[in-house]
């Protein structure tokens, strides 16, 4: 499981930063990759990486300012001409308004998509848990920022304990049907009458992991709700250490504040976003310092970085 950043700025791209995209990659857990917002030129930034458009089969939009919109028309027609390729169906979940957005983009440039796109609008009464699979639970709540936006709170549910082979074989196990029923929890007992106990060789299950993933916001309790826990918390950090006037002004948070939510949150990891670009080189490690002074964990992402999570 891993995060790539595709977009890293606020407002505006810049030479260092396009403006406001990532995706998590969960291959391994169910081989799909899930967006959250597509800001202009996120397709020329998915070129530099090693993701297919069709392997994105989910997008959560945060809100509807156009740094966070305004590459989806663009990125959901070239998902298109994979023509090479399986054409898969595509959901998107954001507040009411985006599929009017999209509807609108697509029939006016006079796009026709081969696959089926779902809508799932959000609004402030559809909230709360949005979304639940076989191995994941989507959860989202209301921000604080100037216009309706969203945070969202992957959970990855806790996994399978893992079968101990070795110790199967050391043991006298043949390979085969008895490793199965072992693994299903099922006791045996060998031909040369030994029991074996199926919760011996297999280990406890292990906890999933939780990523929250916020829109611009200032700070705000929902913030830390959401990321209660969280394995990985990716905040935005428009500001800069003394900038909380002009940070409420604006609907956005500082690095310090973003910091405490993820040191009151109890988050093991923070990677701070969306930063102003006004903050160059030596600017963005003077805000990391000033971050890890609150919450040690803090890291400033680059465009196309990845973590691995």
């Amino acid at each position: 499981m891993e995060i790539q950043f595709l977009g890293t700025g606020a407002g505006q791209p810049s030479k260092s930063r396009n403006v406001s995209s990532l995706v998590l990659k969960l291959q391994d857990e169910i081989n799909e990759i899930w967006m959250f917002d597509c800001g202009e030129g996120t397709q020329h930034q998915i070129l530099e990486t090693t993701i297919k458009p069709r392997k994105i089969r989910k997008i959560f939009i945060t809100h509807l300012h156009g740094d966070h919109i305004f590459g989806l028309p663009g990125f959901l027609s070239s998902r298109a001409f994979q023509a090479n390729e399986e054409q898969t169906d595509i959901d998107i979940y954001g507040p009411a308004g985006i599929k009017n957005y999209v509807l609108t983009s697509l029939r006016q440039s006079g796009v026709r998509l081969p696959y089926h796109i779902h809508f799932y609008e959000l609004t402030q009464d559809r909230l709360g848990k949005i979304l639940e699979t076989e191995k994941f639970t989507v959860y989202s709540e209301k921000l604080d920022h100037t216009i309706f936006c969203i945070g969202y709170r992957i959970v990855q549910k806790d996994l399978e304990g893992t079968l101990d082979a070795e110790a199967l074989k050391a043991a006298g196990v043949p390979f085969g049907p008895l490793f199965g029923k072992i693994k299903n929890g099922e006791n045996i007992t060998l031909e040369d009458g030994r029991p074996i106990i199926a919760k011996d060789y297999i280990s406890e299950p292990r906890k999933g992991k939780v990523i929250t993933i916020l829109g611009d916001t200032r700070k705000t309790d929902a913030s830390v709700r959401l990321a209660l826990g969280a394995d990985v918390l990716v905040h935005e950090s428009t500001y800069g250490k003394g900038d909380e006037k002009i940070a409420k002004a604006h609907g956005h948070s500082t690095v310090i504040q973003a910091a405490e939510v993820a040191k009151l949150a109890s988050a093991k990891r923070l990677l701070l976003n969306h930063i102003s670009a006004r903050f160059l080189g030596r600017d963005c490690r003077q805000l990391e310092i000033a971050a890890k002074t609150i919450f040690s964990q803090a890291h400033i992402v680059k465009d196309l970085e990845e973590v691995t999570i």
